[in-house]
């Protein structure tokens, strides 16, 4: 299938890349072959899949600046089924670097076309901004999933994101769709809650996954320890929240 889902908001602290980890590693467990791309340079996917950031030969921004092929910088996890293009802090010099040079919103699709058909799923960590690195990731995906923290701010920079979408879709990638708008440390009793869960449906009427993940102290503490919930302390409820959001996932895409 090879489909490429880039988990992206700008705002930063919404459960991006804990989304990225636990669905990855939760579709992997239902016997779906993923890659995960890290391309946020802070490399938390990469941490929290159990890879020292720190001891990459190859890394994301290697991909992107051409000085080496997704082939040499892709590596296998300790986790079923998933494998990773890992990032750390020598990205955060892609984005002036990217600037400069041709093509510079393809480089991300171009890197990854000789690996797309071996995954049933490529999922994309992004950076929290809309720059450079971001617009390589909306260039070459499929759709893009959304999560959102159910707090006052929540909103706030979403009709920025909606802008860059349709001026990628305009520009770079016409297929470009939304795949999914996960409501991320919601807790039901707040009225809060409600209001931002209903401000939502008027933005993405059919997008919004039933499934909700909670605030959980375990899906906080795994990627300290290199590894995704679903591995860390399956009985917890925010492995439990992903691996119902993975099969929401896989009906709305196998149907």
């Amino acid at each position: 299938m090879g489909k490429i889902i880039a988990v992206a908001n700008q705002k930063g602290g919404v459960g991006k890349t804990t989304t990225a980890v636990n669905l990855t590693a939760s579709l992997g467990m239902r016997g779906q072959k993923m890659l995960l791309v890290d391309v946020d340079p802070q490399g938390n996917s990469t941490s929290g899949l159990g890879i020292n950031k720190r001891e990459l030969e190859y890394s994301t921004y290697d991909l992107l600046m051409g000085s080496a092929t997704a082939e040499e910088t892709l590596l296998k996890t300790q986790f079923q089924n998933v494998d990773i293009l890992p990032s750390n802090i020598t990205l955060a010099g892609a984005e002036i670097e990217l600037v400069e040079m041709q093509n510079r919103a393809m480089r991300l699709k171009n890197a990854l076309l000789q690996l797309k058909s071996r995954y049933d799923f490529i999922l994309i960590d992004c950076p929290p901004s809309l720059g450079l690195i971001t617009l390589n990731a909306f260039a070459c995906c499929d759709t893009l999933l959304i999560p959102i923290q159910c707090e006052y701010y929540a909103l706030e920079g979403l009709s920025q994101l909606i802008a860059t979408l349709r001026n990628v879709k305009r520009l770079y990638n016409s297929h470009i769709e939304i795949e999914g708008v996960l409501l991320t440390m919601y807790d039901g009793r707040l009225n809060l809650t409600s209001q931002v869960v209903a401000e939502l449906k008027k933005y993405f009427p059919q997008r919004i996954y039933r499934t909700t993940i909670p605030r959980n102290v375990r899906l906080s503490e795994a990627p300290s320890f290199g590894q995704p919930a679903a591995y860390y302390d399956k009985a917890s409820r925010g492995a439990a929240a992903y691996d119902q959001l993975a099969e929401e996932f896989l009906q709305r895409n196998y149907k």
